[in-house]
């Protein structure tokens, strides 16, 4: 039997190179990939696949919002998710697992393993890099150390630029302080600023802080 497959991730690079390792794999076909949450939702969507291999951290609410924007439009017809992250974070895993994930490995994961563990969570199976399920079976027997993370749109809608200025907004950074920190233009940390007050639904800067700190953002 062969598996369809659909990358989503927002480097393309790293796209391809996934497409090479798979590609001499048998039973896996690779029939597509995006860089977007939108993209990856329209694509899914259309092409119908039966895995998907899913980013953790991307613009625009991450692999959670990939993951829920399908679920919502096919239902029960939905792929399986197996995420493939840089991120071995006990947060990430459970949050990525709780929104419906079938397995979580890292991207220190060889090709011929990540074949192996596409076919597994296709057949049905959970599939996680080593230790990372002990993070999932805590969590759900309520004996993991790291609190529930809590689900945020707002800030998961962020880029991570986005986040790098709201972090120095929240200690006090003036714009030129910011664009001197991140090596960047004035006008673009305005541009940033703008987005991040937009997607927060901040009126302003003072407001923007509050909502920064109430969240141990800084």
């Amino acid at each position: 039997m062969t598996y369809r497959v659909f990358l989503v991730d927002d480097h393309g690079v790293f796209r391809s190179g996934v497409r090479a390792e798979l590609a001499g794999e048998d039973g896996l076909d690779v029939v597509g990939d995006a860089g977007t949450v939108a993209e990856s939702i329209a694509g899914i969507v259309e092409l119908r696949p039966d895995v998907v291999l899913l980013d953790v951290h991307m613009p625009g609410g991450g692999g959670v919002a990939v993951l829920r924007g399908v679920t919502d439009a096919l239902g029960s017809d939905a792929p399986v998710f197996l995420a493939l992250s840089v991120s071995d974070a006990a947060t990430d895993v459970i949050a990525t697992i709780r929104a419906g994930a079938r397995g979580y490995v890292t991207k220190t994961i060889d090709g011929a393993e990540l074949a192996d563990a596409v076919r597994r969570v296709a057949e049905g199976d959970a599939v996680f890099s080593p230790r990372l399920a002990g993070f999932v079976l805590d969590s759900f027997t309520g004996r993991s150390p790291t609190p529930e993370p809590q689900l945020d749109p707002e800030l998961d809608s962020l880029t991570r630029r986005e986040m790098e200025v709201l972090r120095l907004l929240a200690r006090g950074y003036t714009y030129r302080e910011i664009a001197e920190e991140l090596f960047i233009s004035v006008k673009t940390v305005e541009t940033h600023a703008s987005n991040v007050l937009r997607k927060t639904q901040q009126s302003n800067r003072n407001a923007l802080t509050r909502w920064a700190v109430n969240r141990q953002i800084g």
